[in-house]
């Protein structure tokens, strides 16, 4: 621990004098992010399924933590589970979540603690949650060490990547909230020495202990990767509010999009209290990992919060800026003469207004790819723009508009050039990436660092959402075409 001056060094000394009580935070977050399988954080870690089943939990006979080849450590079962079995059951004091931090009263640590969380804005709740995880793994004889003694000491995360591969991701979206959560996570580190600056030892919520971007950085990454959203108290009016907490065990269930299990709540009916449990939603056979389905997120999602990436994933999709010049040379790249995107009519401008792509407060971020392939609201606006008839646009509300399955609402020519226009931005949204996809694979190949291969990957899966999006609306540009052409030999 540094000090500043003579003034500083007896209350420094005093602070370390403390520190016997409580497991020194370590920097291995950011030092080990290119290990493939990190260590836990301790060396011997207590047995996690010993441990739930000790405070009254229940863990499947047939269910044990293994390493798997994909995912690390995880949940596998060692025999045949039929569907419905119930494969892990928490009791309500098991969950790690934030407790009183978020209240008015308590004093000492509890009450700094509580101050430090909100001071976290609310996009960021992980991080709340991550202060207490702090607390909880500074703290010797914690209640949750035999959890947090298991969590991975490093987190495979873009935060913890080396500058270079920052910029290996090649896209700005991701690179945005890179470089958003690495200067919050910086300027928080300062707002925490502030925080704790002058307190007496039993008023410190880390023990004693200085805590920088590094540990905060891992303890947002460890709940950002392993937290659920699930029913907390309830309310006056009959609901649950929303709590953010952490699931010993039951967080080591990988990820599926076709999970064999599934999170469901339920009611002690003993003491009326809240359980967690985990069930089968399939027959489970032997050796298979145990998966719950994380939500459909896009591979961003998945790369920023839990550092990997999902192939073929059908929620991922590509994000743009809706700019008027931007789409008139799109446009005019795709053959349409005389698009009027940066000037749209009063008419076309209304529509747009109704979209939220003009006027106040524009949302401005539209997508390709995904369930959709295109955005509604971008393939709405497409047609109306290089529409020239505003009875024929106004014979239709902005549902069918909207909607790519409503087959050329305003004729095949019109549709045609809005699909050409997409191609077009497809082609210039690829052309931003400094690298092809051809060079990506090669590099693969050579072999790189973990961190590296991920930054590629993930590139590469962006460019492929690119690609099928492309190949899709040249599906259907030819379909339109080949019924264009009958209908005029007809």
């Amino acid at each position: 621990m540094r000090s500043r001056g003579g003034a500083r060094m007896a209350a420094s000394k005093m602070v370390m004098a403390s520190l016997t009580a409580i497991r020194p935070f370590s920097c291995a977050a950011a030092a080990s992010a290119s290990a493939s399988y990190p260590g836990r954080l301790a060396p011997h870690p207590p047995d996690l399924i010993k441990w739930v089943r000790r405070e009254g939990g229940f863990v499947h006979e047939a269910v044990k933590i293994a390493q798997d080849a994909s995912f690390g450590l995880g949940l596998v079962a060692t025999d045949e589970i039929p569907k419905g079995s119930e494969l892990v059951v928490l009791p309500e004091h098991v969950p790690l979540r934030f407790g009183s931090l978020e209240s008015d009263g308590g004093d000492g640590a509890d009450a700094v603690l509580a101050n430090l969380a909100r001071q976290v804005p609310d996009e960021l709740w992980v991080m709340k949650l991550g202060l207490k995880l702090l607390q909880e793994r500074a703290r010797v004889g914690s209640f949750w060490w035999p959890y947090i003694g298991n969590l991975p000491e490093a987190f495979s995360v873009p935060i913890f990547f080396p500058g270079e591969d920052i910029k290996n991701l090649q896209y700005a979206p991701v690179l945005y909230q890179v470089n958003k959560r690495c200067r919050f996570l910086l300027e928080f580190e300062q707002e925490v020495r502030r925080a704790l600056e002058d307190n007496k030892p039993s008023d410190h919520p880390f023990g004693g202990q200085a805590v920088g971007a590094s540990a905060l950085g891992w303890a947002m990454s460890a709940v950002s990767s392993r937290a659920f959203r699930l029913y907390g108290k309830k309310l006056a009016d009959g609901n649950y509010d929303d709590v953010p907490m952490m699931l010993p065990l039951i967080d080591m269930c990988n990820h599926s999009f076709k999970p064999n299990a599934r999170i469901l709540q339920d009611q002690d009916d003993r003491n009326k209290k809240m359980l967690v449990k985990v069930v089968a939603e399939t027959e489970i056979k032997q050796n298979d990992c145990l998966e719950l389905n994380y939500g459909g997120l896009s591979n961003d999602l998945f790369l920023l919060d839990y550092g990997f990436v999902v192939p073929s994933n059908p929620y991922d999709c590509i994000e743009l800026k809706y700019d008027g010049a931007f789409l008139d040379a799109a446009s005019m790249a795709a053959g349409v003469s005389s698009p009027s995107f940066s000037a749209p009519a009063p008419w076309q401008k209304e529509i747009l207004c109704q979209l939220k792509l003009d006027g106040e407060a524009p949302l401005l971020k539209v997508c390709l790819g995904g369930s959709e392939v295109v955005e509604g609201r971008l393939l709405a606006a497409l047609r109306v723009v290089l529409a020239s008839d505003v009875e024929t646009v106004q014979k239709h509300d902005l549902n069918t508009l909207k909607s790519i399955s409503v087959e050329a609402p305003l004729g095949i020519a019109n549709e045609v050039a809005a699909f050409r226009t997409i191609i077009a931005l497809c082609v210039i949204a690829l052309g931003h990436f400094p690298t092809k996809l051809m060079e990506d694979e090669s590099m693969l190949q050579k072999g790189v660092s973990d961190s590296t291969e991920l930054a590629i990957q993930f590139r590469i899966l962006k460019k492929s959402v690119i690609i099928d999006v492309m190949r899709d609306l040249t599906r259907r540009v030819k379909l339109l075409s080949s019924k264009e052409t009958s209908a005029a030999q007809g």
